[in-house]
């Protein structure tokens, strides 16, 4: 089946919705204990009237009526730990170009690199590349974010520092399967009707 990417944040988010398992690298260029590993990474998109939206844009001072869509993201080590930790928990407000939804900004109530509020500007390519750029207070990120699959993702990452870069991180994502999703499809292959097997003779 052809992909078709992306060309909006809000068709990203709804593209995203889900949970993937996270296979991450991380390269440091200082001496900084090695952060690569796994994770599972859990997306929800956002109903417009959720309080969150509102509370991200009056921090951020933006009005409501100019957001596209929003969503949750959430990291969890494990699918057997109860609820996420906050600390790796972010609400993404998109507030898209009016006159090209291909690109915009959106306001995370988190940063990655620093714990605090941040306003990142993004666009897409036209192959569906997904790039963002977040400015903090002493760091400047960039990452990419592009489908392979419907159920397969890339992300890479860089932190520059004043003095340089410094860290680079690649991901690669898949889309973990719903319980209710492989009991449904289990369902469906046993309500599938027998086919009868048409015997030759030579």
């Amino acid at each position: 089946m052809h992909l078709v990417p992306p060309m909006t944040m809000l068709d990203f988010f709804r593209k995203s919705e889900g949970i993937w398992f996270s296979e991450r690298t991380v390269h440091h260029f200082d001496a900084v204990a090695d952060e690569s590993g796994d994770s599972n990474l859990m997306i929800r998109v956002l109903e417009s009237g959720d309080p969150r939206i509102q509370e991200v844009c009056e921090t951020q001072k933006v009005k409501v009526s100019d957001v596209a869509g929003a969503a949750s993201f959430s990291w969890l080590a494990n699918l057997d730990d109860l609820e996420p930790n906050p600390n790796y928990a972010a609400i993404l407000v998109d507030v898209p170009d009016p006159d090209n939804p291909s690109r915009g900004k959106f306001l995370r109530n988190r940063g990655y690199v620093e714990g605090i509020p941040v306003v990142c500007r993004y666009h897409f390519a036209p192959d569906g590349v997904l790039t963002i750029e977040t400015e903090y207070e002493r760091n400047q990120g960039q990452e990419r974010c592009w489908f392979v699959t419907d159920d397969f993702r890339v992300r890479v990452s860089t932190v520059r520092m004043m003095n340089g870069v410094n860290l680079m991180t690649y991901c690669s994502e898949r889309r973990c399967m719903m319980t209710e999703t492989l009991e449904e499809m289990a369902q469906n292959h046993i309500d599938r009707p027998r086919q009868e097997v048409k015997k030759f003779t030579i």
